[in-house]
């Protein structure tokens, strides 16, 4: 087994707890559904906003029942707050145990984030086509 890291994002339409609790969860099950992601096989997780956002620390859906990560090595970031670059971003980096290698690993870029990283990019309903 190595560690790898897995990479997600996604965003939220306002600076709502309700929302960005929401969106991190949904983001987190997308990441356990396309890679088998245990919980006791991670080893850390680490999670940024844009500055933007600051109604609540999106490592509290982590440890919400629907995820339940209650023994992982969670952590909250502020992301640098780069001019023009997408706002109201919720991003994680998981550290994994996996034997995985890192093409194998599935990362996962929704709703606006999607245009961060295009080839990572997962299409959800209700999201507008991305452009070409």
């Amino acid at each position: 087994m190595r560690v790898q890291g897995v990479r997600g994002a996604t965003t939220v339409s306002r600076n709502d707890r309700t929302e960005i609790l929401a969106a991190t969860e949904e983001l987190l099950h997308k990441l356990i559904e396309l890679n088998g992601i245990r919980a006791e096989d991670l080893v850390s997780a680490l999670f940024s906003v844009t500055a933007d956002l600051n109604a609540e620390f999106p490592a509290v859906a982590a440890r919400a029942p629907g995820i339940a990560w209650t023994e992982v090595a969670l952590l909250n970031a502020v992301e640098i707050d780069v001019p023009g670059s997408l706002r109201r971003c919720i991003r994680v980096l998981l550290h994994w145990n996996t034997a995985k290698t890192q093409g194998e690993v599935r990362h996962a870029f929704l709703h606006g984030a999607r245009s961060l990283r295009p080839l990572w990019a997962i299409d959800l309903p209700g999201d507008p086509p991305r452009e070409a």
